[in-house]
């Protein structure tokens, strides 16, 4: 597992994140998640509240891949890795205690991204590249 780093977590708590999955035929599905969030020191989940597109490739395929930037920073961070869906657990229980707290609706799933790579976004001749690989 991929280790975040303090300044990546205050980044991803500060920060719009991205998820793009892909479903059977290969397409991909792209969009924001305002409830990402990090969960411990090698995961990033969310509230998955539509169970739609994405939360369908995730139950298809497993393949994730979010993203933050910041475009006046000129900065950003890409992590794969493999995911589990959490819908009957502690996990789970205790975000459904979160959206009651914040107003937010019932997530129908929690998928918890395992980082296994992390790679930089920032401008310049590093974009793009692997900081870490497990």
């Amino acid at each position: 597992m991929a280790t975040l780093t303090a300044e990546m977590k205050t980044f991803i708590e500060n920060n719009l994140g991205w998820i793009a999955t892909q479903n059977e035929d290969g397409t991909l599905d792209l969009g924001p998640k305002m409830s990402l969030f990090v969960l411990d020191d090698n995961h990033i989940a969310y509230h998955e509240r539509t169970a739609g597109q994405a939360y369908k490739n995730l139950q298809a395929n497993g393949k994730l891949v979010i993203a933050f930037a910041n475009l006046a920073e000129k900065k950003g961070y890409r992590f794969r890795g493999n995911v589990v869906l959490h819908s009957d657990d502690a996990i789970y229980e205790e975000q459904v205690k979160v959206a009651e707290e914040k107003g937010t609706k019932k997530p129908a799933v929690i998928p918890v991204l395992e980082i296994t790579e992390i790679e930089d976004l920032a401008s310049g001749p590093n974009a793009g590249k692997t900081i870490v690989k497990d």
